[in-house]
């Protein structure tokens, strides 16, 4: 697990906000097993209660589930799975919005200048 803790924002979002990246892209499929709170605080270097409270916030938007005592699983939610994908890119373009409405460039070149660093993105 590969993720950088800052010091802006709280350690247990931005666990839920990796695990969401990481379903976006489908590097976490649906039922794929989770390490355990213990597992992921180790390899974090987090506190187990932070990693805990990472869990129940992903339990409660229906991210993850856990069955009796095995262990948690990304959702097979077809719709959550969706909604995560979503919530990510509205994110990214708000920020991106935002921050380019400061500078009052037109949404004409805005658009011609995305498309374009978009398809020579792609094209690497």
């Amino acid at each position: 697990m590969n993720t950088r803790i800052n010091n802006r924002d709280p350690v247990y979002v931005q666990v839920v906000h990796y695990f969401k990246e990481q379903i976006a892209t489908g590097m976490f499929e649906p039922g794929q097993e989770i390490p355990s709170r213990r597992e992921l605080a180790h390899r974090l270097k987090i506190n187990p209660n932070t990693a805990q409270r990472a869990y129940k916030k992903m339990e409660e938007e229906g991210l993850i589930y856990t069955e009796r005592n095995l262990p948690s699983r990304i959702t097979k939610d077809e719709q959550i799975l969706g909604s995560v994908r979503e919530e990510l890119i509205l994110e990214a373009v708000n920020t991106f919005v935002g921050s380019i409405r400061s500078i009052n460039v037109p949404v004409e070149d805005v658009l011609e200048l995305v498309k374009e660093k978009y398809t020579q993105e792609d094209n690497k």
